[in-house]
């Protein structure tokens, strides 16, 4: 089962609360007892850390500020483009935010963030005050080295479930039989580990039942594949033997978006569909609120609260964190749950938990019924001040479809718990 689609978000609640928005934020508060949390982002790490701040702090106004009108999962993202899912499975709205725990959401973009004031400001000219803001803000891409690839149609990296993950899977359709489709994968870290050999199984998958003489030639920057390897390769030879080709250590040096070539110092690669998947950093909004403190990458917190070292009264969660911590959305979820926590305690004049722990669990199709996972349990570590992963960390025997049903009952429990 998917979420429930929606084709809205609930703004502020209600029109008529949406309407005085902007005197809510600007006005000096009625009860200096009541607080006010901002949340930006309404991703996995975003929407839970309003859901549960919302929960978990009294006399707490939280407001939730996303872009987009509705939630689309990324988790199982990848199915779509052998259509083993529909990006509709995958959509749904904030409307339980709002209405079963009083999140205010608005659809907004945030163009200004001032840590002096403790405001943010709105593509409308809106300004909201905050006594905690919380950044949720995913990834952006890095196109400095190669800007032909920035605002154009004809190369998706689809890499941020949505209309993209519909051109990739409409191109791999009108492909001709024969044909080469090259993907690239970004050196380490990138968003969901995982993610690119899942892509290369659900392509490949395509392939071989729509298109069983064409190629796709997978070129990795990193020196070879990053997370559940040995389950992976396992499944390329088992399903698709023949149709993938891997060639690691492959950084891009030039892409040719017109003649979809791409090349690598082994040599230039063409293509009929192309896939290419930048390296990442911290969304835009960590820039403007100045927590990117990590390679101009990356944001560095207090793992006990997520309160960003670089400024105060400002939390960072989910994919743009720097830390030994997959990208992922259960561990988007995990931490927001930490933060609120840390939120809810320091609104209450107590210390945050001296020692979060918490798991994540990545599941990965490999055909469109059997699936792998990876899981792991992290622990805060005083000494080091980091989250660290603790012995008897695995992965799966084999892949099976006994997985995939428990890769989809694992996508349900955190939609669910994100959003409902």
């Amino acid at each position: 089962m998917g979420l429930k689609r929606r084709s809205f978000i609930i703004t502020a609640i209600t029109a008529a609360t949406s309407a005085v928005l902007p005197q809510l934020a600007l006005a000096a508060k009625k009860n200096e007892a009541n607080k006010r949390v901002v949340v930006i982002g309404g991703g996995f790490a975003g929407a839970t850390a309003a859901k549960y701040i919302s929960m978990w702090s009294a006399n707490t106004e939280v407001v939730m500020i996303e872009r987009n009108a509705q939630f689309v999962s990324c988790p199982q993202s990848n199915l779509v483009l052998a259509g083993n899912r529909t990006l509709q499975q995958l959509t749904s709205d904030y409307r339980n935010l709002a209405n079963i725990h009083g999140v205010k959401t608005v659809q907004a973009e945030v163009v200004d963030v001032n840590t002096q004031q403790q405001s943010v400001t709105l593509n409308d000219g809106t300004k909201i005050s905050y006594d905690r803001l919380v950044l949720a803000p995913g990834l952006d891409f890095i196109y400095e080295q190669f800007p032909q690839l920035k605002n154009q149609q004809k190369v998706p990296h689809a890499w941020k479930a949505g209309p993209q993950t519909d051109l990739l899977h409409r191109q791999m359709m009108a492909m001709k039989q024969g044909g080469t489709i090259i993907m690239t994968v970004p050196a380490a870290p990138f968003k969901c580990p995982p993610g690119p050999y899942e892509r290369a199984c659900q392509i490949a998958f395509f392939l071989k039942h729509h298109n069983p003489t064409a190629k796709l030639i997978i070129l990795d920057a990193n020196a070879d594949v990053i997370s559940k390897k040995a389950l992976f390769k396992a499944a390329w030879k088992q399903h698709y033997e023949g149709l993938i080709e891997y060639i690691p250590n492959s950084s891009i040096e030039n892409v040719d978006i017109d003649n979809l070539t791409i090349e690598t110092e082994f040599g230039q690669y063409k293509a009929d569909v192309m896939n290419v998947i930048p390296t990442q950093k911290a969304g835009k909004v960590a820039e403007m609120a100045g927590v990117v403190n990590v390679d101009k990458r990356w944001c560095k917190v207090d793992f006990l609260s997520y309160e960003s070292t670089a400024q105060s009264n400002i939390h960072v969660i989910g994919d743009a964190i720097h830390a030994k911590l997959p990208k992922s959305g259960h561990m988007a979820n995990a931490q927001a749950k930490v933060c609120a926590a840390a939120i809810s305690a320091l609104f209450a004049g107590q210390k945050p938990e001296q020692e979060p722990v918490f798991n994540n669990t990545c599941y990965s199709f490999v055909t469109d019924k059997e699936a792998i996972h990876v899981a792991a349990v992290y622990r805060y570590n005083a000494e080091k001040k980091q989250m660290i992963a603790m012995p008897g960390s695995g992965v799966s025997d084999k892949s099976s479809v006994l997985e995939g049903r428990y890769a989809d009952a694992w996508a349900n429990n955190i939609w669910a718990d994100t959003l409902k």
